[in-house]
């Protein structure tokens, strides 16, 4: 017999499901760790567990000697794949290919409210204030540049190409397809391709060679009236560097959903940028009910092919 502990939050129909899934098998449903009674479910409990569906804290799983499946309701497994912290031999999985649609249509609100200069206008609108604020941008005929276009970055520029975008993607596997990408290009490309990009979008994971991808030097290659964003992982951009940058009059704007780090402490004065957009991680995450039935699909499809 397995013992399964699902942590994910579902309706009482994907619940069915996922009982129907594993008959035979022991299942305790704990919507985000918490127990019927609403404390945290016990650390003996994850002792015994063969499988987890969610995220358990990952500091209670060295002691799952018995865990051989962990399937996570994130995209990110970086907290999971730390040495020491799953058992050996433990399959980790993620839920890659459920933000797809919820953070690329955040991000692409973003990119359009300061193409149009939206920010200023609400900002003028608490004073009172009846101003023209000037120029606007398009997409139309706009170089988007992705650096990592796997769900995320595939959703976010189709939506780009839809506005009469011209699509730039950066990955490592260059034989992989990237749908609504015009062309692929490698990441030894990226300096040379910064000057032609009017947006910067980066939907990368976390990885030792993609912290700060985005430093001083790279940041000042970009146009002078280049747009940023960063949906994928707030280690990807040099936040004080840009914060500088953004000072001395670089860029159109920014638009960070991820931050390094995260949370910005108070002081930091990216917070206090006219031309940036900062949202607390919220593209992601259950915000969309789409994103949580993608999530609890994968996961059922993870646990039958795992019994």
């Amino acid at each position: 017999m397995e013992h399964i502990i699902n942590l994910l939050r579902l309706t009482q129909e994907q619940r069915s499901a996922f009982a129907r899934a594993a008959q035979g098998h022991e299942q305790i449903f704990a919507p985000d760790g918490t127990a019927p009674d609403g404390s945290p479910l016990p650390a003996e409990v994850y002792r015994r567990a063969t499988a987890i569906l969610g995220n358990p804290p990952p500091e209670l799983l060295r002691e799952c000697r018995s865990l051989r499946l962990l399937q996570t309701r994130t995209a990110g497994v970086d907290r999971y794949e730390r040495p020491g912290t799953l058992p050996p031999g433990t399959a980790l999985y993620s839920a890659s290919g459920a933000y797809g649609q919820s953070v690329s249509e955040h991000m692409f609100a973003v990119l359009l409210s300061l193409m149009k200069r939206l920010p200023g206008y609400r900002d003028q609108q608490r004073q009172g204030l009846w101003a023209d604020l000037g120029p606007v941008k398009t997409l139309d005929g706009a170089v988007v540049l992705c650096l990592g276009v796997g769900d995320l970055g595939s959703c976010f520029c189709k939506l780009c190409k839809a506005m009469g975008a011209h699509t730039l993607g950066i990955r490592r596997d260059l034989s992989k397809a990237a749908p609504g990408v015009d062309e692929l290009r490698g990441m030894e490309e990226l300096d040379g391709l910064l000057p032609q990009a009017d947006v910067v979008a980066l939907m990368l994971p976390h990885a030792p060679d993609t912290v700060h991808v985005m430093d001083r030097r790279r940041l000042e290659r970009m146009r002078p009236d280049a747009i940023l964003l960063n949906g994928g992982r707030g280690s990807a951009v040099d936040c004080a560097a840009l914060a500088q940058v953004m000072e001395a009059g670089r860029l159109w704007g920014a638009g960070l959903d991820v931050t390094d780090p995260e949370p910005l402490p108070p002081d930091h004065p990216l917070w206090r940028q006219e031309r940036a957009v900062v949202t607390p991680h919220s593209a992601g995450d259950a915000h969309l009910a789409a994103t949580m039935d993608r999530v609890a699909a994968i996961a059922l499809e993870r646990l039958r092919r795992f019994l």
